[in-house]
């Protein structure tokens, strides 16, 4: 193998074993083991386990706001929450380890980590649509951050569950998020639908 080949070959067996047991679960032994390499290849390569898991972990966080950010395209504000839902449960079933990896180390409540910046990142985004909704209609624009981290959070908290559930289909979670998110407890529809094309 080139060099290039066995960091790529341990950062996927690394990815595996993260996703599995998370980063304290998992040793530089293991890694060297699957690979069948000695340890000293992995801290060359990486410095240690530390090294390979911020590797993976930038690698996850890159494709989620990748992802995000290619499904935001614009439209109004409703068509923009189904995006946004579907972008994250469409990253959680195409990349269920890394999902793992990026929420089993900095889950929904903790003050850091790569998840909670991805999702602060995306409410972000949400606050300033927020905002303009809320100017329009004659809300408190003050407000508008804390209902995008509400918004945000009930996505991520969703995919969360949707990661080992898987049922009801995506577009059944997706169409349920974006009608309690759109029309709150109180304008439930009985029978949601998207409204947007996918």
């Amino acid at each position: 193998m080139t060099a290039a080949e066995r960091r790529q070959q341990l950062i996927d067996i690394a990815r595996g074993l993260f996703a599995e047991r998370g980063v304290e679960g998992t040793t530089v032994e293991e890694i060297a083991a699957k690979a069948e390499v000695s340890k000293p290849v992995v801290y060359e390569h990486f410095g240690g386990k530390e090294g390979v898991y911020a590797v993976v972990v930038d690698r996850e966080v890159q494709r989620l706001l990748s992802m995000m950010r290619s499904s935001l395209t614009g439209g109004r504000p409703r068509a923009l929450l189904e995006q946004a839902a579907f972008a994250l449960l469409d990253y959680i079933e195409q990349n269920p380890d890394g999902f793992r990896i990026l929420v089993r180390d900095s889950p929904l409540g903790s003050a850091s980590g790569s998840f909670v910046s991805i999702i602060g990142d995306v409410a972000s985004r949400v606050e300033h649509i927020l905002a303009g909704e809320f100017k329009a209609r004659g809300f408190d624009t003050t407000f508008a951050p804390m209902y995008a981290q509400m918004l945000v959070g009930m996505v991520g908290t969703t995919g969360q569950w949707w990661l080992d559930a898987r049922k009801p289909d995506k577009d059944v979670v997706a169409a349920h998020l974006c009608n309690l998110a759109w029309n709150g407890l109180s304008g439930l529809e009985t029978k949601p639908r998207l409204v947007g094309e996918r």
